[in-house]
């Protein structure tokens, strides 16, 4: 079949020898820019509870929401492998020791062949890093790191707490050291408009992932974001403008680097816009249905930043 994009599925298959299902987990810890080490709030569209799934509770040990994960999705795919995804807030925001004895919990798990690790790029140091480079000789590491923007202005809209910078030197450092490196955009960030998002394409491009998140904007209820939004609407994104922008962004990335999704779908009853109604696999069906008969592909126009 036409591969139009770099998708994650086909690339995870050719890591494993068997289907692999990310198993999330809470391990209880915090982020810099929420308990006052940058300042308070954390990030202002942010409410960890759209993406934890029901047996992610910080006061169960590791193993415990690991097995209670398993047993999840055992009554499906009974032959299943699994990755420990350690998702919630920022977590590499510890001592260096116990990070690694709750990574090597995780580890020790039957069926975990190996975990993935999501942190914002603040929040490494070398140190860290010089031990996850041991780890991925024996094990499946992914170090999963929020870029968000590439524009400096817009991370401080949103009180990310850190630039764009940083995100590039935390992602050449991680790659540098043979650790496979991921990120997480959103578009369509308050004050980033469709012209905004397509000209940090490249800059993104050139940034030495291996893999790439991509997520609409959404209004989560409760959130500063949500409030800000009440007192002064801004322009969320139509499925259709959404699209849009998605296939010229795609066409401005280098063609190797994997795609591991392009929405994000929060629960119901948290979302207040925009309100699509559609499974996040349904959006894709949309999106490589125009892909085809616009004749894009990821990579078309893509181009080496020059430092």
């Amino acid at each position: 079949m036409e591969q139009l994009y770099n998708d994650f599925g086909s690339w995870i298959r050719g890591k494993f020898a068997f289907r692999v299902q990310k198993l999330s987990v809470d391990g209880g810890f915090s982020c810099p820019n929420r308990d006052g080490r940058i300042s308070f709030g954390g990030c202002t569209y942010c409410d960890n509870r759209t993406f934890n799934p029901a047996y992610c509770d910080r006061s169960k040990s590791v193993t415990r929401q690991l097995e209670e994960g398993k047993r999840f999705f055992a009554r499906k795919y009974p032959d299943m492998k699994y990755l420990a995804y350690f998702q919630a807030f920022t977590n590499t925001y510890a001592p260096l020791p116990q990070l690694m004895d709750m990574y090597e919990e995780a580890l020790q798990v039957e069926d975990i062949v190996g975990i993935v690790i999501g942190t914002r790029p603040d929040c490494v140091s070398s140190a860290l890093l010089d031990s996850l480079q041991e780890l991925s000789k024996r094990t499946f590491v992914l170090v999963e790191y929020g870029i968000e923007s590439a524009n400096d202005e817009t991370l401080r809209r949103i009180n990310r707490g850190h630039d764009f910078e940083c995100s590039r030197r935390a992602i050449a450092e991680t790659h540098n050291r043979g650790i496979l490196t991921g990120g997480h955009i959103i578009l369509g960030l308050p004050g980033e408009d469709a012209d905004e998002s397509i000209r940090q394409a490249p800059l993104i491009s050139s940034l030495p992932l291996d893999i790439l998140k991509i997520h609409q904007m959404q209004i989560i209820r409760g959130t500063a974001l949500a409030r800000s939004y009440a007192e002064k609407p801004f322009h969320v994104y139509t499925v259709d403008e959404y699209i849009t922008l998605i296939i010229a962004y795609l066409r401005r990335l280098r063609s190797d680097l994997v795609i591991e999704r392009f929405v994000s779908q929060s629960p119901a009853n948290l979302l207040i816009a925009p309100k699509w109604g559609l499974k996040n696999y349904e959006f894709t069906n949309l999106l490589v249905g125009r892909l085809r008969n616009s004749g894009a592909r990821q990579g078309d126009l893509a181009y080496t930043i020059c430092e």
